[in-house]
């Protein structure tokens, strides 16, 4: 993959730092809530349709055309030879609800900025350079939406039925914004077209920071499975029903949190991460033994086959809880990712960037899904993480110093100009 041609550009060129630094703060006056502190930019609501004009007059105003798919993604191209397939670097600028003013957003900057560095320097490339803003990455109608597009992963039936936590669907949503959602079927990308897509992103944990090491290099992108499990018992008084005599679903999940740990030791690997995070108790009475138990269950590996050891090991748990307890079990299987490795030549290249500059990098996973996860279906990847102070994100807390930021940038501009083979 490596472009002999591209001479010393690569390492010589270098990011406009004060813009770069003016357009983050800029976009992150865009879906701010003053009170709360944190963005509420999420997918295809108005503070989103107001973040994509501002970014296609970002690209206008670089002397760019600004290009919308059927998906509502947003970006650009530069440079290349006619036939040859791209080179894409993007991520995302919706948000989460209350979030942080780096996660996506940075990506997709730093993709803009190195651009238009290429144009303002008159750089050649054999390959062109994509820069694509994915919409719906962060989940309001499940998340990925822009990226599965891309990669050929929706259907009629996923577009028509998406819906988010209000019931909204994503048909009358994009609508509203003046999008034909069935156009994002048109989005799909033929894999002979895509050379490799590369992402920066903000490390979203608290490695790098701890270590203080400005860049990570990811070797693989974790899978994970999300799950909605039920235990059901019988309600009952609490205090006329005696301890032994109660099928109450909550025990259940007590005593199903209390396996997880050893449920991982003994089925899962370093990397593997398992998380309760929501719980509702039916009736939710205080003086009432609970009848039903509704848990969420976020797990995830680098590892495909851990997954499924996991899997089953929670299952097999889940299942024996209940019989003793005498309570029944079901679940309902809400998302399923596969993990994805990032291509070993570009992990090189992004190493050689860091190298070049004097800057120390690790290798390492991100324990976080990505758009760049769908993409690894049709192009190989690669992505730079910097570090995020404190590990903190999703949050009005998410920050990286602008020292890193500038150090990401340039390395992925040097990445960017070497995979597309500058001259």
């Amino acid at each position: 993959m490596r472009d002999t041609s591209r001479g010393d550009v690569s390492a010589s060129l270098q990011v406009n730092f004060d813009r770069l630094r003016d357009e983050i703060l800029a976009l992150a006056e865009i879906g701010r809530d003053d009170q709360a502190g944190g963005l509420y930019r999420m997918a295809f609501t108005p503070a989103d349709m107001e973040g994509r004009r501002w970014l296609a007059d970002r690209i206008e105003k670089a002397g760019l055309e600004a290009i919308t798919d059927g998906a509502a993604n947003l970006g650009t191209r530069y440079g290349g030879e006619p036939n040859e397939p791209v080179v894409m670097v993007g991520s995302h600028i919706d948000t989460v609800p209350n979030a942080g003013y780096l996660d996506g957003t940075l990506g997709v900057l730093i993709g803009l900025e190195a651009i238009r560095r290429m144009k303002e320097a008159g750089v050649k490339t054999r390959r062109p350079v994509e820069l694509i803003s994915f919409s719906d990455e962060e989940g309001r109608f499940g998340g990925l939406f822009g990226s599965q597009a891309v990669a050929g992963e929706i259907n009629p039936e996923t577009v028509r039925t998406a819906r988010d936590l209000n019931g909204v669907s994503l048909v009358d949503a994009m609508s509203e914004c003046g999008y034909e959602a069935m156009a994002a079927l048109n989005a799909r990308r033929d894999r002979a077209t895509i050379h490799s897509y590369i992402e920066l992103h903000i490390e979203q944990g608290p490695v790098l920071d701890q270590k203080q090491i400005p860049v990570g290099v990811v070797e693989n992108i974790t899978g994970l499975f999300k799950w909605s499990v039920r235990l059901e018992g019988v309600p009952n008084h609490a205090g006329t029903t005696p301890m032994e005599m109660r099928r109450d679903p909550f025990m259940g999940l007590a005593e199903f949190a209390g396996e997880v740990p050893r449920i991982l030791e003994e089925n899962g690997s370093d990397l593997s991460r398992a998380t309760i995070g929501r719980v509702d108790l039916f009736p939710g009475a205080a003086n009432t033994v609970p009848g039903e138990v509704v848990f969420s269950m976020d797990v995830r590996d680098t590892s495909s086959e851990v997954m499924e050891q996991l899997a089953g090991a929670f299952r097999k748990a889940l299942s024996a809880i209940a019989r003793r307890r005498g309570l029944k079990f079901g679940f309902d299987v809400l998302s399923e990712v596969e993990p994805a490795p990032c291509d070993p030549e570009i992990v090189g290249i992004i190493e050689r960037q860091a190298g070049i500059r004097g800057l120390k990098s690790l290798r390492m996973p991100s324990g976080a899904a990505h758009d760049a996860q769908i993409m690894s279906r049709i192009a190989p990847i690669g992505m730079v993480f910097v570090p995020s102070k404190d590990g903190r994100s999703h949050s009005p807390a998410e920050w990286t110093a602008w020292e890193d930021i500038e150090a990401g940038a340039n390395v992925m501009l040097g990445t960017l100009l070497e995979l597309a083979g500058s001259r």
